[in-house]
C-alpha cells in the first residue's frame, strides 16, 4: 500500500451561543449567514497562542456578531476533518462551544467575514442552522437554560 504524502494539521477553535431572554420569555440567539445567505452558523475561530477557548468564544462572538456576552459554561464540543488547499493538508478541527449571555452590543457591528447576523427565537436557530453539529450545541444551550429556570415560551 502506498504512503500518502498529505500531511495532517491540528486546529483549535472556539465559539459561541450567545443569548438573550425577550421579556415575553422568549429566548432568542444569535446566529451567523455567510457565503452569500448559502451559510447560517454559530461564531468560532481559531485559539491564539496563549488564549484559553474561553476566552476565545467571547472574542470571537464579540467579532462575529458585534455582541459581548458572559460565559455561562460550556456546552460541549465538536471534531471534523477537512482538506486545505492553502496549507496542503488534511485538518483535523475541535471547536469548543460555550453559552453567553447577552450583554451589550449590536448585530449591525458584525464584522466582514459575516454577511449578516440575526437573533432568532432559539427553535427557528435550530431550523436554520446549516450543519448538525452545531443545531447540537444549540439543542444543549437550550437544554441548559430550562434547567437554569430560563425555559421558552413559544
Amino acid at each position: 500500500m502506498k504512503k500518502s504524502n498529505i500531511k495532517t494539521l491540528h486546529q483549535v477553535s472556539a465559539g459561541g451561543v450567545i443569548y438573550r431572554v425577550k421579556p415575553n420569555g422568549i429566548v432568542e440567539v444569535a446566529i451567523a449567514i455567510r457565503q452569500g445567505g448559502k451559510v447560517w452558523c454559530l461564531p468560532k475561530g481559531i485559539v491564539e497562542k496563549g488564549e484559553s477557548p474561553e476566552t476565545t468564544a467571547i472574542r470571537e462572538v464579540r467579532e462575529e456578531t458585534g455582541l459581548l456576552g458572559e460565559l455561562q459554561g460550556k456546552l460541549g464540543e465538536i471534531s471534523y476533518w477537512f482538506y486545505s488547499k492553502s496549507d496542503q493538508a488534511r485538518i483535523h478541527k475541535t471547536v469548543h462551544f460555550f453559552l453567553l449571555k447577552y450583554l451589550s452590543g449590536s448585530t449591525e457591528n458584525h464584522d466582514f467575514e459575516m454577511d449578516e447576523v440575526r437573533w432568532l427565537p432559539i427553535e427557528e436557530a435550530v431550523q436554520r442552522l446549516s450543519y448538525a453539529s452545531e443545531r447540537q450545541m444549540v439543542e444543549k444551550a437550550l437544554e441548559k437554560l430550562q434547567d437554569q429556570g430560563n425555559g421558552c415560551a413559544s
